[in-house]
């Protein structure tokens, strides 16, 4: 309800501002579908970096146990 009760309030306050030449004022149904968009494309954005940073992690402690390796290699 209540998220209802916003896009009401976002669609008034468009409705109240003349629209732009040649097109309709935002509607209900349409800044949901915007909302969601933005919203579902920043969770994409986070997956993204979270998948990222454990990639990298993971590269890091296999670069730092090769070097380690081979630093115990070379010294007797």
């Amino acid at each position: 309800m209540l998220a209802l009760a916003l896009l009401t309030v976002a669609a008034v306050i468009e409705h109240a501002q003349p629209p732009p030449p040649g097109m309709i004022p935002l509607t209900r149904n349409e800044i949901a579908h915007l909302t969601a968009a933005v919203i579902i494309q920043a969770a994409r954005d986070a997956s993204h970096l979270l998948r990222w940073s454990l990639w990298r992690r993971q590269h890091q402690h296999t670069a730092r146990a090769c070097h380690y390796q081979s630093q115990a290699a070379r010294d007797p």
